[in-house]
């Protein structure tokens, strides 16, 4: 919580009333109080209230009791320390509390100027008559208001003779007061030297017996060096920080006046933003209802028409089971035979026919399939992206397609893939999953050995299938969604053996491969004279083109023949030759 929450903020205006005049000088009035300045004090802040005022503030913190160098704390007191009222800093009172700190005679000017300014009524200072004359002159030195009667007779005693007497409306009209500054111990003597030890102003009687053996100077001599230390600090220093905190104000608040047009700004942009979003999907749901409607005249014929002409077939059907049955059971033989031929003519058309209902065309499932996704992407409506559509397409089997040369060709021991994509009546691919989809591998010639198979759903019309079958062999693909084939099912897929690489070298005998070496022998029998058991041009069993060293194949691009293949070849075994 601020320091501050407790205290009323200072009013912000110059003027302020009091007893009815309205005061034009707030340097003379008291921030605390909101009265004119009476004893006022200099805190550490250097900002001035009343000495009352200072008294009543509640303590901010309190040091514990001790002593330090040079005497006793506050007589055994510990430090107190308070908040000033303005600026709300912590300031330290000192240990005489606030009559130790340094009256502010510039505000007792300011207060007295006020006075006279507002036309108080002032009396005069020293009579006692009643009721109390009016003043018409000011002591500067005695600092006192004086009738006519008291200032004549301040001006023949001895003591006060010299002192200077102002009327009121010279001071008024000087607009500026100037007046001596006397000492608290010695009213009436002016502070006119100052004790560079103390470091304090003090008359001639404080210097004569106070400060004898200080060295004592007149103020006009050391006010030049000690106020230049002021002017260096303030010129200097001071000066230039305050020209630089005013610019950075000035920028701090060049940059909240921009923040609050940027926010504003912002602010109404995500304002038109909502009503315009609010507005694009509005039309979007009246987009989505149009559709849905028209969705619902078009299924709504489609039933109709559908209705109609199972109707007819229903009445088609019907009539001529109604007539065979009827001709059957109370027909002669002779008018049986007679009616024969018109009959099975009639029957055998209605059976060809294509009336006969397929199971997927049947009305369930066709309504089934309109629903709403909310989350799908629906483009984008007056540029704003929006989502949810109405699904309306149905799987038609006839129109599935299957992709990937996984469906026909596989190899043993690898895994297999290809793809089964949904589509609608009018070839279109289905824009979501969901389908029962159903696929089994068995082998055609062992009916009980089958291959395990997965499928995953893209959840995009289309289902990726996997198998690894682990012998060769020939076997039927079945593909089946909402437990019917689609069209070509089933399949036919022709799994292959492992592929074998090649463990010699393509050359064009053993004997040239190997450079020269008796021993080398290659995949072909051939054989050569001179104790060479290898191949060699020209010679028996050399099959008269490049062939491979480890099985003797003829074609560069092929799989290495099996070990049974091998060995039929050469029983002896085989050792892979260098190609030269």
């Amino acid at each position: 919580m601020s320091r501050r929450s407790d205290r009323k903020e200072n009013t912000s205006t110059p003027e302020r009333e009091l007893n009815g005049a309205l005061l034009v000088n707030p340097r003379a009035v008291c921030n605390v109080c909101k009265r004119l300045y009476r004893d006022p004090k200099i805190l550490p802040c250097l900002h001035t209230f009343c000495s009352d005022c200072v008294a009543q503030l509640e303590p901010f913190s309190l040091s514990s009791p001790g002593r330090e160098e040079g005497g006793d704390v506050g007589g055994g007191s510990g430090t107190v320390t308070v908040l000033c009222p303005d600026c709300d800093s912590e300031v330290d009172l000192p240990p005489a509390g606030p009559a130790g700190l340094s009256t502010d005679h510039l505000a007792l000017d300011d207060v007295f100027l006020e006075t006279l300014v507002t036309d108080g009524p002032l009396g005069c200072d020293l009579c006692g008559e009643e009721p109390l004359r009016a003043a018409e002159s000011r002591c500067e030195v005695c600092c006192v208001n004086l009738c006519e009667f008291c200032c004549q007779a301040h001006r023949r005693q001895k003591r006060t003779s010299s002192h200077s007497v102002q009327t009121l409306k010279e001071l008024k009209s000087r607009g500026r007061l100037c007046r001596p500054v006397l000492c608290s111990l010695h009213p009436g003597q002016e502070l006119r030297l100052f004790c560079q030890p103390c470091d304090l102003p003090v008359c001639l009687e404080c210097a004569a017996t106070l400060h004898r053996d200080h060295r004592c100077g007149p103020t006009r001599d050391v006010v030049d060096r000690h106020g230049d230390r002021i002017r260096e600090l303030v010129s200097g220093r001071l000066r230039p920080l305050l020209d630089r905190l005013e610019e950075s104000v000035q920028k701090v608040e060049v940059s909240q006046e921009a923040l609050q047009v940027r926010v504003e700004t912002t602010a109404n942009e995500v304002r038109a933003f909502a009503r315009g979003y609010a507005s694009a999907v509005e039309a979007h749901c009246l987009s989505l209802l149009r559709r849905l409607e028209e969705i619902h005249v078009q299924r709504r014929n489609q039933l109709h028409l559908q209705k109609a002409q199972l109707k007819q077939a229903l009445l088609d059907v019907q009539g001529g089971v109604n007539f065979a049955e009827r001709l059957l059971s109370c027909g002669s033989d002779a008018e049986i035979l007679s009616a024969k031929g018109v009959t099975l003519r009639r029957l055998t058309n209605l059976a060809e026919s294509s009336y006969d209902p397929h199971p997927a065309t049947v009305a369930p499932d066709d309504c089934s399939s309109i629903c709403f996704i909310a989350r799908e992407p629906a483009g984008e409506v007056d540029a704003y992206p929006v989502v949810g559509v109405i699904n309306y397409k149905t799987v038609d089997l006839s129109k599935c397609t299957i992709e990937g040369e996984g469906l026909h060709l596989g190899r043993e021991g690898q895994r297999g893939h290809f793809t089964l994509v949904c589509r609608d009546a009018a070839g279109e691919q289905m824009t979501r999953g969901g389908e029962h989809v159903l696929v089994s591998v068995v082998d055609k010639e062992k009916k009980n050995r089958t291959v395990e198979t997965t499928v995953v759903d893209n959840n995009d019309g289309s289902y990726g299938v996997s198998y690894t079958a682990e012998e060769p062999g020939t076997f039927s693909v079945w593909v089946c969604v909402r437990a019917q084939h689609v069209k070509g099912s089933p399949f036919i897929l022709n799994v292959k053996r492992k592929t074998r690489r090649h463990a010699g070298t393509f050359h064009c005998c053993s004997f040239c491969s190997s450079g020269g070496s008796k021993e080398a022998r290659c995949g072909c029998p051939g054989t050569m004279p001179g104790g060479f058991k290898g191949c060699g041009h020209s010679h028996k069993g050399h099959p008269g083109k490049p062939h491979w060293s480890c099985c003797g194949s003829t074609v560069e691009q092929s799989e290495c023949l099996p070990p049974s293949v091998l060995a039929a070849v050469s029983p002896r075994g085989h050792l892979r030759t260098v190609e030269l």
